[in-house]
């Protein structure tokens, strides 16, 4: 099986907690990455979750590292063009504010489920095209090349 890189860190202070919306965002990781297994073992995929910790001291100097994933060695937000951004937390990021991620008008605090499963599918399929193609330019223009988008023709 080919390994899926799934990277999330988030702050654990010194007496091991973290906040809420870094409790929030492993529940979703955790039930992503099971749906993720069943979804991907048929083209070959295994998703492995890495989590890391960072710091008080790492987060006083970047709050925006917390609660941050990467998928296949890209952000989450490049894979679903979503941008960041920061709000107010709890008392264990104290007076910092933590990463928010935004997709058109909605901010999420805690990464949904959602949002990962779309990213890691997404970065599963862009491994399945064909070397020196594009998605685009392996469908379009019709008719589609033998072999990648359409089943193989039966007159051959």
């Amino acid at each position: 099986m080919k390994p899926l890189k799934i990277v999330w860190q988030r702050l654990v202070d010194r007496r091991g907690r973290t906040c809420t919306r870094c409790g929030s965002t492993q529940e979703s990781l955790e039930s992503a990455v099971g749906k993720l297994k069943a979804a991907l073992a048929p083209l070959g995929f295994e998703p492995q979750l890495e989590a890391r910790n960072i710091s008080d001291l790492e987060f006083r100097k970047n709050p925006s590292a917390s609660n941050r994933i990467w998928i296949a060695d890209r952000p989450l937000e490049d894979w679903l063009g979503a941008r960041t951004g920061s709000s107010p937390c709890c008392a264990v990021c104290g007076d910092s504010e933590c990463r928010t991620v935004e997709i058109g008008e909605e901010v999420f605090e805690a990464i949904p489920e959602e949002m990962i499963v779309k990213a890691a599918l997404m970065a599963a399929a862009q491994t399945l095209v064909p070397a020196g193609a594009t998605a685009a330019s392996c469908c379009t223009p019709e008719p589609a090349k033998p072999g990648c988008c359409a089943p193989p023709r039966a007159d051959r």
